[in-house]
């Protein structure tokens, strides 16, 4: 295929990275998503599988493609948010069942971030939940089979609905510039949005929804395509919309991510984790006309306390490469936990990440050794986000 295999370059070795799908991890099975042809003109040189569907990893060297969120605008193919839609006259009602954080307030043409718990609080998925209309919801999904858990629960549930996959393909246009793009494709209307709010839209016919949303804790926007087989149609119209403003395709940014205190489900949260280990408890209402999968175990979670936590981490030494696998945490010599991820933060100039570790060691301060392939070095508990704290970037 075009693209899928290039000339390694400097820093792949250290980051751990591919530049070609393994010829093993092709067929029909894994999905290609209707930009895949673009991606690959466009030079992608690593993919990965997230819900089943090739993700683009990266097209050139990462620190740049950093910087090119950062000081620019990007484009990414994240056409592996698998939306389920949730419709029928106890479509809302059933959604509410699905996650701990308060819906009430949620308006038709508002998103949320939200969980979705199992019977013992346990996270599921964290996906971005759209109200499209009264009873008309899309979960924007991470890894991991929601359509399954929300068809099996909806079997017990004696509601009137339907759930399913739906057609439907998003991009992301992140960065500083992104407000430019987006207003050349849809008019002065778009920029009306607040952070977390969307509207219909069409770009030379095409069918999309536009929310202020983002993986990057920068101004960004999201771009669901609703008809797949106008995928490179849209593709081209966000190039030539961002050409003033440089805008080039991008893989989601793990440096940029772990900069702005955003999690990665199956990384950094599973279905091992609750809500009050990973920092995600201020969605958790116990409301008492509220009723989610869960609340009684959260209830008790929330009384008792965790026995442990993911902090952030500044870890002392050399620049290090994405961690390609959990590092492990010790005290003393002890295993205590495990580094969930970590990068070397070219703005702060400084390795950051997560580390998963028991309350006792949680408080900010607290010294710990972490084991990167290069050897042991010294690692601090230090606040997340490591930037921006209180969203003023994509807020602005």
């Amino acid at each position: 295929m075009r693209g899928a295999r290039a000339t390694p370059r400097k820093g792949d070795a250290l980051l751990g990275l591919t530049r070609e799908i393994p010829p093993g991890n092709m067929g029909t099975r894994i999905r290609q998503s209707p930009y895949f042809e673009a991606t690959q003109r466009q030079g992608c040189h690593s993919y990965t599988v997230y819900n089943h569907m090739y993700l683009p990893n990266y097209y050139d060297d990462l620190v740049k493609e950093y910087w090119k969120i950062v000081n620019e605008v990007a484009l990414w193919d994240v056409s592996v948010e698998r939306i389920v839609e949730i419709t029928g006259l106890d479509a809302f009602r059933f959604t509410n069942l699905l996650t701990p954080r308060n819906l009430s307030k949620c308006k038709v043409g508002q998103c949320k971030y939200v969980v979705i718990t199992d019977g013992k609080g346990g996270i599921i998925n964290d996906p971005v939940l759209l109200r499209l209309e009264e009873n008309r919801l899309w979960l924007a999904l991470a890894d991991s089979d929601v359509l399954l858990w929300a068809k099996g629960l909806a079997v017990y549930a004696d509601m009137r609905l339907d759930i399913r996959e739906a057609d439907v393909y998003p991009l992301q246009v992140q960065g500083p510039q992104s407000k430019g793009v987006v207003q050349n494709l849809f008019g002065e209307a778009v920029l009306r949005l607040a952070y977390y709010e969307f509207m219909e839209a069409e770009v030379n016919g095409i069918p999309v929804i536009v929310a202020r949303t983002g993986w990057t804790g920068e101004v960004g926007y999201e771009i669901y395509l609703r008809d797949s087989r106008r995928g490179l149609e849209l593709w081209e119209a966000v190039l030539v919309a961002g050409q003033p403003y440089n805008i080039a395709p991008t893989g989601p940014s793990d440096i940029r991510r772990i900069e702005a205190g955003i999690l990665n489900y199956g990384a950094d949260m599973t279905l091992e984790n609750n809500p009050y280990e990973v920092g995600l408890d201020w969605m958790v209402d116990f409301q008492p006309e509220a009723d989610f999968i869960g609340k009684e175990a959260l209830k008790r979670i929330a009384a008792e306390g965790v026995k442990r936590k993911l902090v952030g981490v500044e870890i002392a030494g050399e620049p290090l490469g994405l961690s390609q696998y959990r590092w492990p945490v010790r005290s003393k010599g002890r295993l205590i936990g495990q580094v969930t991820s970590a990068v070397y933060s070219p703005r702060l100039e400084k390795n950051i990440g997560y580390a998963l570790v028991p309350i006792e060691y949680a408080d900010l301060g607290t010294q710990l050794t972490v084991e990167p392939p290069t050897g042991e070095i010294t690692a601090t508990v230090v606040p997340r986000p490591f930037i921006d704290p209180k969203k003023e970037i994509p807020k602005a």
